[in-house]
Parts: C-alpha cells; structure tokens; sequence
C-alpha cells in the first residue's frame, strides 16, 4: 500500500469527528472517501496532511510511519493537497501561486517545463498567469488550486470537496480531469466528496463514511448499483 491508515480516532473538544478508521491506498489507485457533510471526511483528510492531530491511531506512507510527521514533512515526502475551497493566495499572482508548491522542495524538478505542462492542462491559467489570484472565478481558482498541488510532481493527491461551489459543466471537467491524471500519469488520488456519483463514476473503490465511521466500503461500481446506496447518497 502506498497509504494506510490503521483505527484513526480524530476529537475536536468533546467532539468525536472520526471514530476508529481504516484503510488503504495503493499505488496508481484512485480512491473515494463519500459521506454527507459533516461525516468526517475533510478530518481524515486533514489527518493525513499532517492539518490535525490523531488521538490514536497510526498513518503509513511508502511503510513508513508519518502519524506525528508535521506537515511540511508530508508534503516534502510526496502528499499534496488541493484543499475545500481552493484556498489560493489571493494577493500573489497565478504564476507566484504555482511557485508556492515548489517552495521548500528538496527534490529538482523542471519546474519551468512543469509549469508549461499544467498551462497546458489549465489554459486559462495561463492567460491569466499576471493577475492576482483574488481576481479569478471561483472555478478558476479550483484550477489554480489543482495545478500548485500537482506542480511538486506528487506521488500522492488528497482532494477534499472539490465540486463545493462549482457550476455542473465545471464539475464535469474537473473530474475528467482528475480522471486523466490518474489514468494517463499514473497518480494516486484519494478523492472526499459530496457529489457521490461524480466520485464514484471515476474511482476504482470507494469508502462510505457515516458519522465518523465506515458504513460500507467496495468496488465503486458496485456500490453505485446498491439500493441503500442509491437511496441515500445518489437519489434513488
């Protein structure tokens, strides 16, 4: 497995978000987490990026342990996000944003040709590489958000609730998109959404989160054909 996580417990106060998860990813996988909002789903997220803090519980990445790895750690290891809600830098330019995911990169990379590279995926960005990160459409920023991510060339993709706020067609492509990068580059994602059957149209498997804890979990395809599934998380 690239990724393990091993009876996760995440409390916020005296709230129990996460309670006692399990799971695996691996190499080349692409995978879902789907749950309603509130399930939990951005904790086990956050707890993987190093973003919050697990009780008890370990996390593995390449069969190491990285439960108490700060997250600048992580990433320098392989794992990138692309956060709920793009968080971009809003003052900095489109160019300066990309340059963000390289800052405090160990490895070389060819960044200038990786840049041409994500321009290449995200035309928009650059037309608008010069402006500042606060003047572009909220499905620009998603973009935006998915590019500095990938620019570290990561081993590892955690995307959190990347539909939130898009229109439907920007829905769409950003999911083909995600789609193609795992098929045509080989990356791993692990995908956390609401938009169940967007998510699990893409995936290979998938895990139901409810309340903090896994309800079910399978072969994505199958579980888009199950009538609890369908019922509760598809409409019908």
């Amino acid at each position: 497995m690239l990724l393990e996580a091993h009876d996760l417990h995440i409390t916020y106060g005296d709230i129990q978000a996460v309670s006692g998860v399990s799971f695996g990813v691996k190499k080349g996988e692409l995978i879902s987490i789907i749950g309603a909002n509130g399930a939990g789903k951005t904790s086990i997220m956050s707890s993987i990026m190093g973003l919050a803090s697990v009780q008890s519980g370990q996390i593995f990445f390449k069969d190491r342990e990285i439960t108490m790895l700060p997250a600048y750690q992580r990433a320098r290891s392989g794992i990138r996000i692309v956060p709920e809600r793009a968080r971009v830098f809003n003052r900095l330019s489109v160019y300066e944003n990309l340059l963000v995911g390289i800052y405090g990169l160990r490895k070389k990379i060819a960044w200038e040709e990786r840049i041409g590279w994500l321009y290449g995926l995200f035309p928009i960005l650059e037309k608008r590489q010069d402006q500042a990160a606060d003047t572009l459409s909220g499905g620009e920023q998603q973009q935006l958000a998915i590019a500095r991510a990938l620019i570290s060339e990561p081993e590892l993709l955690l995307v959190d609730e990347i539909s939130m706020g898009l229109m439907p067609k920007l829905v769409d492509r950003v999911f083909e998109l995600l789609l193609k990068l795992n098929h045509e580059q080989g990356l791993t994602i692990l995908l956390v959404e609401q938009n169940a059957m967007a998510s699990l149209e893409i995936s290979k498997r998938a895990y139901v989160l409810e309340t903090g804890a896994f309800a079910c979990q399978g072969v994505a395809a199958d579980l888009i054909k199950d009538p609890r599934i369908r019922q509760v998380y598809l409409g019908g």
